[in-house]
């Protein structure tokens, strides 16, 4: 019977084969091969590819099946390949032949007919190219807090950090917010006051969120919602006033509205931190007749000062002369006083010894005339 040398390397493995038909491995050595028989080198660093028949012959083998990885992926799931530790790459659905005993490998099984990635697996490598198509990832910031919900029910509240899940046909939805102090400002509003005077306000409300559950899920949208109770609040005080009580009232406006809203805020899931009125601005024609009534105002407050002090210098005058008429060195003092007040603005006075001084300037001054 003729027969022949055939040596198997390190790290191959030899499948002898006869008419075609598998007949035995040969693993590293030298071996003798029979007449008419044949021998297939496969190298182990490599992933095992026979066609479906010769697969199924060689594994039912059993010296063949000991020397072999079988790595059967089903629908909905991942197998994840490790070579000597180190992540290769994942495997899809059907099956993979691998050779033990020259390479180090492992391999991660993944249920993805679940949404939670419970299986050892790093996240640098979950947000690997060809990976990161089968998982949601989702991000909540370091001053945020979310909501997420499984089937459109609410499953839990997911505090700052990177969430990821399997991707499946189950629905996954995500929300989140913002829990810092936030501001929010109602500005521009026309309104009329009790009196029927149109103005325009500017309100401004400090916020935040402290219940992310009933602000995310409670209403379609919190912000706009708490933006409409601000704007009933301030249209509710403002009509219940005159516009003088109105300007008067500036910070009962603000406590008002706080008093009004707090409540309905935390319905919302938002505690409501400060209200303040910025500006009250008169529209149009409103603006003009403000500007008369305060110019009417004003004429009158300087009209009743010029009387004030009209009045006292008349009163003054009167005392003067009750002086002068009972004291005759009073009166000429005031003489000379009035000589005095004449002689700065003319050149020259001649005044004869006939009649009293005050008399002959009264002559001169009605001869002037």
């Amino acid at each position: 019977m003729k027969i022949s040398r055939k040596v198997i390397k390190t790290g191959t493995v030899g499948l002898v084969f006869k008419d075609g038909e598998f007949v035995r491995m040969l693993n590293a050595g030298v071996h003798w091969v029979r007449f008419r028989e044949s021998v297939k080198i496969f190298y182990m660093t490599a992933q095992l590819k026979l066609d479906v028949r010769l697969e199924e012959v060689l594994l039912k083998d059993a010296k063949v099946l000991e020397n072999l990885h079988v790595v059967d992926v089903g629908d909905g799931e991942l197998v994840f390949k490790f070579v000597n530790n180190i992540y290769s790459h994942v495997l899809t659905t059907g099956r993979y032949l691998y050779w033990k005993g020259f390479m180090d490998y492992k391999f991660v099984k993944a249920d993805l007919s679940k949404i939670e990635i419970t299986e050892d697996l790093d996240s640098s490598i979950l947000s690997r190219y060809g990976v990161n198509q089968y998982v949601r990832t989702f991000e909540v910031g370091a001053t945020e807090k979310g909501v997420l919900l499984v089937e459109d029910k609410f499953d839990r509240v997911l505090e700052s950090g990177v969430y990821r899940f399997w991707k499946n046909d189950i629905s996954i939805k995500f929300a989140k917010t913002d829990t810092r102090t936030l501001q929010m400002e109602v500005s521009g509003q026309e309104l009329l006051t009790k009196d029927k005077a149109s103005i325009r306000t500017f309100l401004f409300a400090k916020y935040r969120v402290v219940d992310v559950k009933r602000a995310l899920m409670g209403t379609k949208d919190f912000e706009k919602q708490f933006y409409v109770d601000l704007q009933l609040a301030l249209r509710g005080f403002v009509g219940n006033f005159t516009l003088d009580e109105l300007l008067e009232s500036k910070e009962d406006l603000a406590a008002s509205i706080n008093a009004k809203t707090v409540v309905t805020a935390r319905d919302l899931g938002i505690e409501l931190l400060d209200v303040g009125v910025r500006d009250i601005i008169l529209t149009g024609e409103m603006k003009e007749i403000m500007n008369k009534v305060l110019m009417a105002q004003k004429t009158a407050q300087a009209n009743v000062i010029t009387r004030r002090e009209e009045t006292a210098s008349t009163r003054s005058l009167l005392n003067t002369a009750k002086l002068m008429e009972e004291n005759a060195m009073l009166y000429k003092l005031k003489e000379m006083e009035y000589v005095e007040k004449i002689a700065d603005k003319i050149g020259e006075i001649t005044v004869t010894g006939n009649g009293g001084m005050v008399g002959q300037l009264k002559e001169i001054f009605a001869a002037g005339k």
